[in-house]
């Protein structure tokens, strides 16, 4: 197939994990054509990625506004007593302008009448037996209130194409009148879990066998990661079986395969893969858990080869996967989530592979959950993070900071 290398199955050199996420991020930002463009409701348009800049339809605010409830004066008449001479709420405007010693009463979110440069609040005035009002506090001019755009310049760029619309977003949309809006439409990402030992959640294990709960980890990840996840079923320890059901995974955007990718005498991912005249761009890295993962191309779709065991899948989704999945879905953001925090307990691991590991953070404090190993969903359940050990680092104290990525 033209523009499709056809490589020999042999292992390429493993990539250090940084080097393994480059590679991803740059394949599919060089290959991929922009994606089509559709027009949806804001209403429904939480979660999806921008196609389009929003810009500011006006100033915002479109007038000086107050921040609090109290008086509208002018803030040279400070030590004046100051005589009320209206009220303004807000969605109300006052006519006319303030001169010296005058004060018009006034509601948090009021344009501010003319002449009046700050809010005395009530908390800082007094009232008078005359009825005027004297400042107990100093005021200074703007104080108290928000300038006419402050907050945007009509025409300015309140939102960037590729990002993903969050509450805050709907809310901008809605204020600058934007009821439909331009998005990417959500990938397609296929799902193939792959073994003889495998059945159905649904089905009763024999001894041997497993339920298939990584497809189910997974289409949870690829929908939380924007995607549309689609399920295929298992494909059994056989080439031909497995090479048509990964034919079938490549007809979406994305195919991730689970299982069948080390290097076992049964692992046939890879060998059905090469037969479709695959690229393989890596095929082993250098973390714990999720080393034999796999990226790669055919028939111009991208796939990942995710290692069997359920804690490595879910790791190297969320390390690898997510990242194509939201370049596919438009998405201009594709950092991981990373942070610092303090260990709770000593903590030390063999160097030389970057090691995702579940833990609980709370407070800028991580604590390691106790786990036997890249099967043990429990424990991964039970866990909020992952802390990442660094490869050149074999041992950590207590109160030492380590990298941490949400789960």
């Amino acid at each position: 197939m033209p523009g499709i290398k056809r490589l020999k199955l042999v292992s390429v050199a493993a990539l250090s994990f940084n080097d393994a996420r480059a590679t991803v991020l740059r394949e599919l930002g060089n290959t991929m054509p922009p994606p089509a463009i559709e027009s949806i409701g804001f209403v429904s348009s939480a979660g999806r990625i921008l196609a389009e800049d929003i810009f500011a339809d006006r100033d915002y605010p479109p007038f000086h506004r107050s921040m609090r409830d109290g008086f509208a004066i002018r803030a040279i008449d400070l030590d004046l007593n100051l005589r009320i001479i209206g009220e303004v709420r807000a969605g109300q405007t006052f006519n006319g302008a303030l001169q010296t010693g005058e004060t018009v009463e006034i509601m948090t979110g009021a344009p501010m009448p003319e002449g009046a440069d700050a809010v005395l609040m009530v908390e800082r005035a007094t009232r008078n037996p005359d009825g005027t009002v004297k400042a107990i506090r100093k005021n200074e001019p703007n104080l108290n209130v928000v300038p006419r755009g402050a907050e945007a310049r009509e025409g300015a760029i309140l939102l960037e194409r590729g990002t993903r619309l969050d509450y805050s977003a709907i809310a901008c949309l809605a204020s600058v009148g934007r009821t439909s809006v331009a998005v990417f439409p959500q990938p397609k990402v296929a799902i193939l879990a792959t073994g003889d030992e495998i059945i159905e959640p649904h089905e009763t294990p024999r001894p041997g066998q497993i339920r298939n709960s990584n497809a189910w980890s997974l289409a949870a990840q690829v929908a939380r990661a924007g995607g549309i996840p689609v399920i295929l079923p298992i494909a059994r320890d056989n080439k031909d079986h497995t090479r048509a059901l990964i034919e079938q995974g490549l007809q979406h955007d994305l195919l991730l395969l689970s299982g069948g990718v080390s290097a076992g005498r049964y692992d046939i991912v890879e060998p059905a893969l090469a037969d479709l005249g695959a690229e393989f761009f890596f095929d082993r890295v250098l973390i714990q858990p999720g080393q034999p993962v796999v990226f790669g191309r055919a028939r111009n779709r991208f796939f990942f080869g995710l290692p069997g065991n359920p804690v490595s899948t879910m790791v190297t989704f969320e390390v690898f996967a997510r990242a194509a999945i939201q370049i596919l879905g438009g998405a201009s953001d594709t950092e991981l989530p990373l942070s610092l925090a303090r260990l709770t307990v000593p903590f030390r691991h063999k160097p030389g592979l970057t090691r995702f590991l579940p833990a609980t953070l709370s407070g800028g404090e991580i604590t390691p959950v106790a786990s036997k190993g890249s099967g043990d969903i429990a424990a991964l359940a039970r866990a909020n993070a992952f802390l990442i050990a660094d490869p050149a680092q074999a041992e950590y104290a207590a109160g030492d900071p380590i990298s941490v990525l949400p789960k």
